[in-house]
């Protein structure tokens, strides 16, 4: 494996699903993985990354971005209100905006920063008790409580229960997006990111397989 794997395989999905070249933006998964892995893939040209959390983000990106050009940091686990200003200020796109609370929060600290990143609003396909996100039945209310916030809200993003067939959460995710005219769906892992692009995912979020096993010893 590999990213060149990992893109060759992408590509190859692309033109199965009758998409163009492109259309798919690999989210390079680096939370808990040391620096040089990183910078290997940065060094291979590689420029758009995950981090789950606000404040690893924080010790990792500042140095990488000013050592490498056009750098994307994308926040893909949860954000708790009292990291919104670091979190507006580190990351280009949030994909786990998943209540009021934080899309408020989110809003004020953009008014005042005078910059925002890309929202996705966060939707438990699965209803799964312990999983954040905003129902399916609530998606409609949720994308119009944030764009009366005037928060740039450019997809959804989904993670399926893993005892489930991913492709079900993903027709679910895609038809919630078409139905509220975004273009943005965050959705497909390592194990099923050929099934989600199939399904329309313009951003597919893939970490080991391109960095190595992550060693959370």
């Amino acid at each position: 494996m590999g990213l060149t794997d990992i893109k060759e395989r992408i590509a190859k999905a692309e033109r199965e699903a009758g998409r163009p070249e492109g259309s798919v933006t690999l989210i390079a998964v680096s939370k808990v993985q040391p620096n040089e892995r990183v910078r290997a893939v940065l060094e291979a040209g590689h420029r758009v990354y995950g981090e789950n959390k606000v404040q690893e983000a924080a010790g990792k990106w500042p140095d990488f971005r000013e050592a490498f050009d056009g750098v994307s940091v994308h926040l893909i686990g949860p954000l708790q209100s009292n990291k919104t200003r670091q979190a507006v200020q580190l990351f280009d796109a949030i994909h786990s905006v998943d209540r009021p609370k934080i899309a408020k929060a989110i809003a004020r600290v953009a008014q005042e920063e005078g910059q925002c990143p890309d929202i996705f609003i966060q939707v438990n396909t699965g209803e799964e008790d312990q999983k954040a996100g905003v129902l399916p039945g609530e998606t409609d209310g949720f994308v119009a409580e944030c764009r009366a916030l005037d928060l740039p809200v450019k997809g959804l993003m989904c993670i399926p229960p893993v005892d489930e067939t991913p492709s079900l959460h993903f027709a679910l995710l895609a038809k919630l997006a078409a139905r509220n005219d975004l273009a943005g769906l965050s959705m497909g892992m390592s194990a099923d990111f050929e099934e989600a692009i199939a399904l329309g995912a313009t951003h597919v979020r893939v970490g080991s397989a391109i960095f190595g096993e992550r060693d959370y010893g």
